[in-house]
C-alpha cells in the first residue's frame, strides 16, 4: 500500500474518556490502536480529526492509520475491506464504517473544510432508560413557541464570528484566534428529540454545547433571541448560556476538499 488508509469511526464515547490518548482512563485512540495492532501486528500512527470530550459521541469520526513513524501502511488487506478486518478487534461500542486508502501526506485534522455537530435534547415529560447518556433531558414542555425562538437563536450564529463568548473558560485557544465560521445552523423536532445541528469551519472548546445551552435558555425564556447577536459580540463567557452536558453531543461527519469518508 502506497499511503495510508482513512477510516471513518462511529462510536458510543459514553465508557470512554474522550478520544486522544490520556494517562488517567481508557479512550477512543487507544481502543483503535490496540485493535491495530492486533490486526496487522505492529503498531499504528493513530491520527483523529478533532478532540471529542468524555461522554461525546461520534457518527463520521475519520482517523488515519499508517505503520509507526511511515506515512503509509504495511499489509496485504484491500484498503477497503480493512473496516470489516478491524472491526474482529473492536468492542461493540466502536466500529468503522468504511475505510479507504489516502495519500501519505493526507492529515485527517489539518486537512478539514468542516465540520458538523449534532446535539440532541430528549423533551419527553418523563426520563427514557433508551436515551440515558445518549441525550440531555430537558422535561419542561418546549412547545411551538419555545422550539421557534430557538431556530432564531440558532440563525444568529451563521456566519464569521469571534466565538469567545462561547469557549470555555480556561481553553488553550489563544487570546484572539476565536474567529470561526458557521456555514448553517438549524433546530429541529423529532418526535420527543429536538436536535441542534451545526456546520463551521472549526470549533472551539466546547463550542457547541455552549451554544446547545443557550439555545436552551431561548427555549426557557431567559435568554431573546434576538439578543444572541449582541452576545457574541461581548466576548464574554458569561453572556452565553450554561454548558450543555456532554451526552447529547455527536460529532456528525467531516469533510474534506478531495475525499469523501
Amino acid at each position: 500500500m502506497q499511503g495510508k488508509v482513512l477510516l471513518t469511526v462511529a462510536y458510543v464515547g459514553t465508557a470512554y474518556c474522550g478520544y486522544q490518548v490520556q494517562p488517567n482512563g481508557i479512550t477512543v485512540q487507544e481502543v483503535l490502536g490496540n485493535a491495530a495492532k492486533a490486526l496487522f501486528g505492529y503498531t499504528c500512527d493513530i491520527v483523529g480529526c478533532s478532540r471529542t470530550d468524555s461522554g461525546v459521541h461520534a457518527r463520521g469520526f475519520c482517523v488515519t492509520l499508517a505503520k509507526k513513524g511511515e506515512n503509509y501502511l504495511e499489509t496485504s488487506i484491500p484498503a477497503e475491506r480493512i473496516a470489516r478486518a478491524i472491526n474482529a478487534h473492536l468492542p461493540d461500542d466502536i466500529a468503522a464504517l468504511r475505510s479507504q486508502e489516502v495519500a501519505g501526506d493526507f492529515h485527517p485534522r489539518y486537512d478539514v473544510i468542516s465540520k458538523e455537530y449534532e446535539y440532541l435534547i430528549y423533551n419527553g415529560r418523563e426520563r427514557d432508560p433508551f436515551w440515558r447518556d445518549r441525550a440531555w433531558h430537558i422535561p419542561t414542555p418546549i412547545g411551538e413557541a419555545e422550539l421557534l425562538a430557538m431556530q432564531q437563536a440558532a440563525q444568529a450564529f451563521i456566519g464569521t464570528h469571534d466565538f469567545s463568548t462561547f469557549r470555555a473558560v480556561g481553553a488553550d485557544t489563544e487570546p484572539g484566534d476565536a474567529v470561526r465560521t458557521v456555514f448553517a445552523a438549524s433546530v429541529e423536532r423529532r418526535g420527543e428529540l429536538i436536535a441542534f445541528r451545526v456546520r463551521a469551519d472549526g470549533f472551539l472548546y466546547h463550542m457547541v454545547r455552549i451554544m446547545a445551552g443557550t439555545l436552551a435558555a431561548a427555549a426557557k425564556g431567559t435568554i431573546a433571541p434576538h439578543k444572541v447577536s449582541a452576545i457574541i459580540a461581548e466576548k464574554d463567557r458569561r453572556a452565553a448560556g450554561i454548558t450543555a452536558p456532554a451526552c447529547g453531543l455527536y460529532l456528525n461527519q467531516v469533510f474534506y476538499q478531495d475525499v469523501r469518508p
